[in-house]
């Protein structure tokens, strides 16, 4: 009888503490905010096309509710309601969608929607992935929000046995300096502290702009020729190598040129903070092995 009365004062002592005393989650994003919600969100709302894809990798894709354009991997994604672009967030219909949880891009939203969304009070995950291992922490981060942590857990471990076996493989393997071309008008590169510099760094390649401050610069020409890379690797818009790698082909004494090392990764394997990353990885990471390989015998 005492062991009944004092389980039902305890039920009837949890039962009138607030919601948040027993079931808060609590996690810190990677803008360094502390997000809080009362349980495991049921409607999200993807600002960035990565974001979408790694809800899914996590298993929220039952979770998600809206995302923004070019959300087009994997397929079912393309089929979902779109709230404008990454850039251009239509703020009327994200809210139209009510969400209990909005997963936004530090680099590629603005601020200005992100706090309109957080004044209305929708709360806000920033995510910024910036070395290949906040891109497992992210999975576990994203499946902690969404309460499918399992599944996370598996999609974060496998990409880090992945990235373990690339790294083993490749990343003490002799340096080769490289140029990972983003665009050609404005020419654009990327500096030490973006993602794709790790994944160089994985394969074993040496980034001849990492000192730069801005995290996607914007060069010249001429630093490109100061610096002679000995391989350029480009991304550019699809599947199709683009036409403008070719112009490299215009200064003879470019190592990069001479040694015929001007490749290709198509930007979606590269350029998304996704698992699918590791593809591009691998891709990179063959890439720079082939250019090791025209090197002269010394």
């Amino acid at each position: 009888m005492h062991r009944r009365l004092a389980a039902t004062a305890l039920a009837c002592t949890l039962a009138g503490l607030p919601a948040a005393a027993v079931a808060d989650i609590r996690i810190t994003d990677d803008a360094g905010r502390e997000v809080v919600l009362p349980r495991p969100a049921q409607r999200i709302v993807s600002l960035a096309p990565h974001v979408t894809e790694l809800l899914f990798a996590a298993g929220a894709a039952p979770r998600v509710v809206g995302v923004v354009s070019y959300s087009d991997f994997p397929d079912a994604a393309r089929q979902l309601p779109k709230v404008g672009g990454y850039a251009s967030v239509d703020l009327e219909a994200v809210v139209a969608l009510r969400p209990d949880l909005v997963i936004a891009w530090k680099s590629g939203n603005r601020n200005t929607h992100l706090d309109r969304l957080t004044a209305l009070g929708i709360p806000v995950f920033i995510n910024e992935p910036r070395r290949l291992d906040d891109v497992a922490g992210s999975l576990r981060s994203l499946g902690r929000l969404a309460g499918t942590d399992e599944v996370a857990e598996r999609a974060a471990s496998a990409f880090a046995a992945r990235r373990d076996a690339l790294r083993n493989r490749y990343a003490e393997r002799p340096k080769v300096r490289m140029l990972y071309q983003i665009w050609n008008q404005p020419l654009m590169t990327v500096n030490g502290e973006h993602l794709i510099s790790d994944v160089i760094r994985l394969c074993g390649g040496d980034n001849v702009f990492a000192g730069l401050p801005q995290l996607a610069p914007t060069i010249g020409v001429e630093a490109v020729l100061a610096a002679n890379p000995e391989v350029v690797v480009a991304s550019g818009m699809g599947e199709a190598r683009p036409e403008w790698l070719e112009q490299w082909k215009r200064w003879p004494a470019l190592t990069a040129n001479a040694a015929n090392n001007l490749y290709f990764i198509p930007p979606e394997l590269v350029q998304r903070h996704t698992p699918r990353i590791l593809d591009g990885a691998q891709r990179l990471c063959e890439q720079l092995e082939e250019a090791r390989a025209k090197r002269p015998p010394r």
